[in-house]
């Protein structure tokens, strides 16, 4: 006898404003921050779940949401005659004149769609992270475990856990206690130089979900965040496990690139991320057929390289011309233009940005229809940089805003 499919749904956090990777956030939200030349931030979780045969997919959005809500409504498109969905739903105020407080309220004010849905699981993904998952692994060892929570943790060296929310579990999975950035973190049973950090990605049964979510609510106390209050709340009753995401396998997966994961959240690490796609064995392999990341595609000729132009270690996405300049470990958004006898190296050109002749750009992030005149150099030169008002971030990576007009002369 075969047994019947679980009803599923899928909820994606995107509401967040994404301070840390201003000004790139200035005018969007940050799972509508473009990655990887042609994808945004949220198609990673989307397709994750898309491939995991999870297709009922409910997006909470807020912050400056119009991006991201029009990529959704333009991008994911999904057959409904099966009843897949992927739909934006920006905070309604449903329950009186107030935002989302937290990412637990975002759901507690968005209870209509879990009502109306009325599945056996809900699925709560954060919408700005960088890897691949098999989701639906994940869920059936939920189902297994017959307790009402199920974290995904990533496994960190000891050393570095203590930038992380951190899980404390016996050997068998069950969470002891959920710590955030404890300054002495537990190690792993199984290996002591390691920890389990929290991905933010949770699997719940759908009425301990909705009544923890109640009971939230009801609390004056609480920051309502799913983290912070949720989880814990789990824990203390003895009805959470963490799912260990090395075992999580997704077909194609080299060695390199399996169990992958990246919290992009900061200018530093979005640069890095970035730079983890170019080798010639990345550390992220985005051309893996079989489980593809799913967007929308610009419709551009493609890339064209003229007077001896080159790119080594790059994505060069479709409509860029390189035309006699020289381009190194960068990732190009469509529509980029490289003039002649500039070099660019170890950068993110967004869509529509321009260099000029014997511009110098090094590692930098310029955001969508930046304009660098001939001869101007970017990163080079940071106090240069901050004297025009760009950010420099900690480890020096210039970033300019988007739509800035940079001046010939300085």
């Amino acid at each position: 006898m075969v047994m019947s499919r679980p009803k599923v749904l899928s909820i994606v956090l995107a509401g967040g404003e994404g301070k840390r990777l201003m000004p790139l956030t200035a005018d969007r939200a940050k799972p509508a921050v473009p990655f990887g030349g042609t994808y945004r931030l949220i198609d990673f979780v989307l397709s994750n779940l898309a491939n995991s045969d999870l297709r009922q997919i409910a997006v909470l959005t807020q912050y400056k949401s119009h991006s991201l809500d029009r990529h959704i409504s333009l991008t994911w498109r999904m057959s409904t005659l099966l009843g897949n969905y992927v739909t934006p739903v920006p905070a309604q105020q449903r329950l009186g004149p107030k935002w989302f407080q937290g990412s637990a309220d975002a759901i507690h004010q968005s209870m209509n769609l879990i009502q109306d849905e009325d599945p056996d699981y809900v699925v709560v993904f954060g919408a700005d992270n960088i890897y691949r998952m098999d989701v639906e692994d994940m869920l059936y060892k939920h189902i297994d475990s017959g307790l009402g929570c199920t974290v995904a943790g990533i496994r960190v060296p000891l050393r570095e856990a203590s930038a992380f929310g951190i899980i404390d579990s016996d050997p068998s999975g069950k969470i002891e206690e959920f710590l955030e950035k404890p300054d002495n973190p537990p190690a792993l049973p199984d290996s002591p130089d390691e920890a389990y950090a929290s991905m933010g990605n949770y699997v719940f049964t759908k009425d301990a979900l909705v009544t923890a979510l109640n009971d939230d609510a009801a609390s004056e106390d609480s920051r309502h965040d799913m983290g912070g209050n949720i989880i814990p709340g789990f824990v203390n009753g003895g009805d959470a496990q963490v799912y260990d995401f090395t075992v999580n396998s997704v077909p194609g997966a080299s060695d390199k690139d399996r169990n992958y994961w990246r919290d992009v959240g900061t200018i530093d690490a979005y640069h890095e991320a970035h730079m983890d796609l170019v080798s010639v064995d990345p550390e992220f392999n985005l051309y893996n057929p079989h489980w593809p990341i799913w967007s929308h595609q610009v419709q551009a000729p493609g890339a064209k390289f003229t007077l001896r132009g080159t790119a080594e270690d790059s994505i060069v996405s479709p409509g860029c011309i390189i035309s006699g300049g020289d381009v190194d470990r960068c990732v190009l958004s469509p529509n980029v233009r490289i003039h002649k006898w500039a070099q660019v190296d170890s950068s993110i050109l967004m869509n529509g940005v321009e260099i000029g002749r014997g511009a110098k750009v090094h590692r930098a992030i310029l955001d969508k229809n930046v304009k660098v005149p001939d001869g101007v150099e970017i990163g080079i030169n940071h106090d240069h940089d901050r004297a025009r008002g760009f950010t420099v971030s900690d480890s020096g990576v210039t970033v300019v805003g988007k739509g800035v007009s940079i001046p010939q002369h300085w």
